[in-house]
């Protein structure tokens, strides 16, 4: 099998393989052998049908599944003796099955180098907690203008009573544990957030643009079903998919470089998932976050 290596760019390489002809007649001569054991043809028993009648009958579908049979075994071949590292899948193309010799070409990006420096020792800060008395006024401020509308309302027990509870303490005790809870939600978020941004500052990357595009196809799908399934209307859609093209490439960019980093980390300090339901970026945040210096 000849394969030859073209560099498009840092990260994109052109494989143009040509699988010899003895090679496809062999592949060709095991798929022969499966149709024959199935196909029906009257005068013959199955496993009995000759091979000039089996081309004329089936000659098509044996073409195509030789075909299917022999271009990803050649790839993976073909990236293991070139050491390649594909970080997705590739695109193939100009397939082609000439005088017993099959040539296609694989487009594909491959994996690409990473340096992070300082990924240990992230100085983090976690926000306070504390819920002040402002927060407890915005809030209840919020509330009585929603019940309001439009109209004075008096913050005081019977505005309590409508919300539910006995008294207007009540319900304050109950919105400070509600907004602590928010708060340190928040603040968790925050913390990450502090990660993330010293490792995008920290990394050195090429992000593969063929691992953003298929991220992007797949998030702009999952929006348009939402948004299709929320009731909006055709020409809406596609005013919105419009929008959506210009605004997500460079969110989506840089989830994927994030993605890239932690994974990265992840395999530097052996982090592994034991199944499908845990999450390695966050068991890579997990162990940053144990090793951040805390101020």
């Amino acid at each position: 099998m000849k394969v030859e290596v073209k560099k498009m760019d840092a990260l994109k390489r052109e494989l143009r393989f040509e699988i010899p002809k003895d090679k496809v007649t062999e592949a060709m001569d095991h798929v022969y052998g499966e149709i024959s054991k199935h196909a029906k043809v009257k005068g013959f028993r199955p496993g009995k049908v000759p091979r000039h009648i089996l081309v004329n009958s089936h000659g098509k579908i044996a073409q195509e599944e030789t075909i299917k049979k022999l271009i990803p075994e050649a790839y993976h071949a073909g990236i293991h003796q070139e050491q390649l590292s594909p970080i997705d899948l590739p695109d193939i193309s100009d397939v082609s099955l000439k005088d017993g010799i099959l040539t296609f070409k694989a487009t594909l990006d491959i994996r690409p180098e990473i340096t992070i420096s300082d990924y240990k020792g992230i100085k983090v800060k976690r926000p306070s907690s504390t819920v002040t008395d402002e927060d407890i006024n915005k809030t209840l401020e919020f509330f009585r203008k929603g019940r309001g509308e439009g109209q004075q309302v008096a913050i005081d027990d019977a505005f309590a009573h409508g919300m539910g509870f006995p008294n207007l303490e009540e319900f304050k005790k109950a919105l400070t544990r509600q907004l602590e809870l928010d708060k340190d939600r928040q603040g968790r978020i925050d913390v990450e957030q502090q990660i993330i941004e010293h490792l995008m500052k920290h990394a050195k990357l090429i992000v593969p643009q063929s691992l953003v595009n298929r991220h992007l196809e797949h998030r702009l799908q999952e929006t348009l079903h939402r948004l299709k399934h929320q009731g909006m209307g055709e020409e809406e859609l596609k005013k919105k998919e419009e929008e959506l093209r210009q605004s997500l490439p460079g969110a989506v960019e840089r989830d994927v470089r994030v993605f890239l980093i932690l994974e990265q980390i992840a395999k530097t300090e052996n982090i592994t998932v034991a199944s499908q339901q845990e999450n390695l970026p966050g068991k890579v945040i997990e162990f940053l976050l144990k090793e951040a210096k805390w101020e």
